[in-house]
């Protein structure tokens, strides 16, 4: 019998697959609050990663917490914040 896996990465062998390098100027990408934003999972970066559902969602920078950006987007019909730091965000 096989186990199936329960993790976190489960089904994400085409949503998590590398098609380029992280660079440097990556992680050090600064937003300001307000600013649209597209959330770009990298996966080479586990750290803060956001849950696979919000792969592909644009939302606004609400705020700062350390590295980290809080993001408001809407999943379906509500209003839920993402925190992840700028190498999984993207300017729109």
């Amino acid at each position: 019998m096989v186990v199936k896996s329960h993790g976190k990465h489960r089904r994400t062998r085409e949503k998590l697959r590398k098609t380029r390098r992280v660079t440097v100027n990556q992680y050090f990408k600064d937003f300001k609050i307000g600013q649209r934003v597209a959330i770009r999972i990298e996966s080479a970066s586990a750290e803060s990663m956001p849950f696979r559902r919000f792969q592909g969602l644009t939302g606004e920078v609400m705020g700062k917490r350390g590295r980290a950006y809080v993001i408001k987007i809407k999943d379906s019909n509500k209003i839920k914040t993402v925190i992840t730091p700028s190498e999984h965000l993207k300017a729109v």
